[in-house]
């Protein structure tokens, strides 16, 4: 039995692929065009190659496309579907050279044959051979003006930023703008420097366009960075004119009011940004940062600070109460950071910082009762943390537990390495804990132990 080598280049070179079924019923009424046959043994080869590709063995693939190319008998369309599948079997195996020869070969066959171009310029795109990949993108465009995009971007990886820019534009006027092309545009612009032209571009924008709240945003980052803070503070609040219901733009507002003395817008932006579902957790936290900061050094706003914590509880994260137990720690103030720093851990008692700061935290205060629960409760989760095993001993060790606290010491020595100092500090534990069991031999032991160890360094 035979098949059309017409209808294999067109189905097998990637144009429609069918379940093998399908092929099966497709080849009992081959087309009726006469361009030449292809006999059984290349059939099977060549299918055996699909097959070995389909799960990956790619160089039984090109075993049996060698096959293949044997049986073609110098059928030079069928050669063609050989090479194409071969350069594709090269490239997965990142044979590169290989690859592109046998992609050229078909081309040499079909120059307009545009799956094996496209074949092509994905390979050396892969390559990071970009000059190549213009070449090959400026025929695909012949074909597809949407290439067009991928021949601005080309252009940029290329520092060709000119001819990059002006293709942009050239795409702007037939297209319209997109967002991507803003992005590329404004990449662009970042690399060579050249703000100014951003900023004239943006103010185009956002004048034929005055209600879009990201070109808004992306001129009042641009002023800000400039230092033109008098221009981005008329521009955020263009924005909120604009668009009342911005929340985005109140992560502008807050600082500016704040420099300029306006307290009480600034708490407004600030507790918008804290109920606000749109923004994300990490710009909260830069927000309350820098709220802190302003508080340290204007008191008589701490009860806002207090007042915007209570209203954004829900929204917030471990994270956040950590910041505020900071905060406190930094003034002194040792049992409400605890608040916090407990607060923050019910949100996530996979923080391990979070949970280090609370547990000393606990020491200090002399909660040695809440310290050895939750230390015990962080080894269920960070069981290889010699820090929780030594809090859990210097608990139950002031617990006047000896018998716990030795067992959690001596494990955790196990998992110490290379910490003298923290080494020193389970042998002095231990000693306590011997001693508060009356066994003399053992204490001593760790005391001769913490005594040997060369802590100068």
């Amino acid at each position: 039995m035979k098949i059309k080598a017409t209808y294999l280049f067109l189905v097998l070179l990637g144009i429609v692929l069918f379940p093998r079924t399908t092929y099966a019923q497709e080849i009992e009424n081959p087309p009726t065009d006469d361009l030449g046959d292809v006999s059984d043994a290349f059939q099977e080869n060549f299918f055996e190659a699909l097959k070995q590709k389909g799960i990956e063995n790619y160089e039984l693939a090109l075993k049996a496309l060698v096959k293949a190319e044997k049986a073609a008998d110098g059928d030079k369309e069928a050669e063609a579907v050989v090479h194409f599948e071969m350069g594709k079997n090269l490239a997965k195996l990142k044979r590169n050279v290989e690859a592109e020869t046998n992609f050229n070969k078909v081309l040499e066959w079909d120059p307009n044959r545009v799956e094996v171009i496209e074949a092509l310029y994905d390979l050396y795109f892969d390559e990071k051979d970009y000059q190549a990949a213009i070449v090959v993108v400026k025929k695909l465009i012949e074909f597809d003006t949407d290439y067009k995009e991928d021949l601005a971007n080309l252009y940029n990886r290329t520092k060709q930023y000119d001819k990059a820019l002006e293709l942009l534009d050239e795409l702007d006027k037939e297209w319209g703008e997109s967002s991507y092309r803003n992005t590329l545009r404004s990449q662009i612009y970042r690399v060579t420097g050249n703000t100014s032209k951003e900023i004239n571009n943006l103010e185009s924008r956002i004048e034929n366009n005055p209600k879009s709240e990201k070109e808004y945003l992306k001129l009042i980052y641009l002023y800000s960075e400039e230092g033109d803070i008098q221009k981005a503070f008329v521009t955020a609040k263009e924005l909120l004119k604009q668009k009342p219901n911005s929340q985005l733009v109140h992560l502008a507002l807050y600082k500016f009011y704040l420099e300029e003395g306006n307290h009480q817008e600034a708490i407004k932006s600030i507790k918008i940004v804290f109920n606000s579902q749109e923004i994300e957790n990490k710009s909260k936290n830069s927000v309350l940062e820098d709220f802190l900061n302003f508080t340290d050094k204007n008191p008589e706003t701490e009860f806002d600070l207090i007042e915007i914590v209570s209203s954004f509880k829900e929204q917030s994260n471990s994270q956040t109460y950590m910041l505020l137990g900071d905060y406190f720690l930094s003034k002194d103030e040792k049992e409400e950071a605890l608040v916090y720093y407990l607060i923050g851990i019910e949100k996530n008692s996979q923080n391990f910082g979070l949970l280090k700061n609370t547990l000393l935290l606990q020491i200090e205060t002399k909660k040695y009762k809440e310290a050895s629960e939750l230390s015990l409760e962080g080894l269920n989760i960070f069981p290889a943390q010699p820090l929780l095993y030594l809090i859990n001993g210097v608990a139950n060790n002031n617990l006047k537990q000896a018998e716990q606290a030795i067992e959690s010491l001596e494990t955790g020595l196990d998992y110490l390495l290379d910490d003298l100092k923290m080494e020193y500090d389970f042998y002095q534990q231990l000693t306590l804990s011997y001693t508060l069991k009356g066994d003399s031999k053992k204490a001593k032991m760790y005391t001769k132990r913490a005594s040997e160890l060369n802590l100068s360094n």
